[in-house]
This record gives structure tokens, sequence and C-alpha cells, in this order.
């Protein structure tokens, strides 16, 4: 464990709620994924990155295996209400609606190299999948079938004449490798470069709604 990164989560009050406290060590695991990884994550290690014993550590998650899981669930919960906020936020027309989920990708809320270095950890290692898929197979069930509603009611709006769902996989996946590029490469490029690589598939795929800027302005508009 590094000093900058014990250094790097504030020290609670010592009296805080059981929530609170439990919340202090999901976050705390997050940092500790992202700086050891999977299989080095330990609880011992999770207790110094949190400013706590080890004791305590076991009284609120009794294993690592049930924190692990509590901080999957936690991030795959947090992911949803992203995603469903931004959706929220717009209306019925399919172009708006797919630019709010990219830019959802790119909250800085969730964007963050903890959040997605503890994500990489996740998909990374083979012990883990089983508890990634418990957590979020139904979640990422739901987000699919959002999106590839959207990709074909744009479609159908655009007369594109698009596979649905081809197209929403290639968004998909698109977005990961861009998060998996800012965690892996040497010289990562900013935020903002990540979302115009994915506004890049959008344009490629829906041209005449997308830019690699966004949103076309002068794209046709539902009715």
């Amino acid at each position: 464990m590094t000093d900058s990164l014990q250094n790097s989560i504030p020290r609670p009050p010592r009296t805080m709620s059981r929530e609170a406290r439990r919340m202090q060590l999901i976050e705390s695991t997050i940092e500790t994924l992202a700086a050891r990884g999977y299989s080095r994550t330990t609880l011992t290690e999770v207790a110094k990155a949190a400013g706590l014993s080890h004791g305590l550590v076991l009284f609120h998650f009794e294993t690592k295996e049930k924190l692990l899981a509590e901080t999957l669930n936690y991030l795959a919960e947090e992911y949803r209400q992203n995603w469903l906020s931004a959706l929220a936020k717009v209306g019925d027309d399919p172009a708006d609606q797919l630019n709010a989920l990219i830019n959802a990708d790119f909250n800085p809320a969730i964007c963050t190299p903890s959040r997605l270095a503890a994500w990489c950890s996740f998909w990374g290692e083979a012990q883990s999948r089983p508890l990634y898929q418990e957590a979020c197979g139904a979640k990422d069930d739901a987000y699919n079938v959002t999106l590839e509603a959207i990709c074909q009611r744009l479609s159908d709006q655009g007369g594109y004449g698009r596979n649905a769902q081809r197209v929403a996989r290639v968004i998909r996946v698109t977005v990961e490798g861009v998060w998996l590029d800012l965690m892996t490469m040497v010289s990562p490029y900013a935020r903002d470069e990540a979302l115009a690589t994915v506004r890049t598939c959008a344009a490629l795929c829906f041209p005449d709604h997308f830019t690699p800027d966004g949103l076309n302005p002068h794209r046709r508009r539902p009715g």
C-alpha cells in the first residue's frame, strides 16, 4: 500500500453510522482495487486505506468475498442510477436519448481513474466472473435492452435500416474499449477525447444525427 493511496482518502469522524462506515469501507475498497488489483486486495489493505482496524472491517463485512460483492453491487447500482437519471432528463427523441446514454458513461462522478480501475479489476479476474454475473447480469441486460430499443427507434426515424442489436453492441463495446484505453495506455487521452471517440462511433452509425462533437444541430427530429 502506498502512502499516497492512504493519504488520498479523507479520514472521517470516529463516530459514524453503520451505513456511513460501510460506505467508507466500500470507497476504500474501490481505491484498493485500483491500486492493487483484484487478487491482491485484502481486508488488511482496505483497513489501511480507510485508516481503520482489520477487526472493524471484519465486523462490517466478515470476509473479503462479501466485501468485494458489496463493492461490486454498489458500483453496478451507481452505474444504473447514473444512466437512468440521464435518460430521465431528456424527452422521447431517440437521438437525445442515445446522446444522454453516451454522455452518462463519461460523467465525472463515475468516470474516475479509481472507478474505472476497479471495474477493470472485476472484469480481468476469472475468479470474479460468477460474482460479476450475479451482481451485474440483470442490470447489464436492462441497459442493453434499453440501448437496443433506442437504436431501433433512431434507425427507423432516420431511415437507416440498421440492425439495432448490432449497432447497440458496437456502441457499447466502443465505450468499454475507451474505458480500457483510459486505464491501460501509458499516455491516456483526456475524457473529452474519449467522449468524442464514442460520438464518432455514433456518427458512423447515424450520420444524419451525430457528429464527433455531439448531436447534429440540423438532424431530423421526430414528428
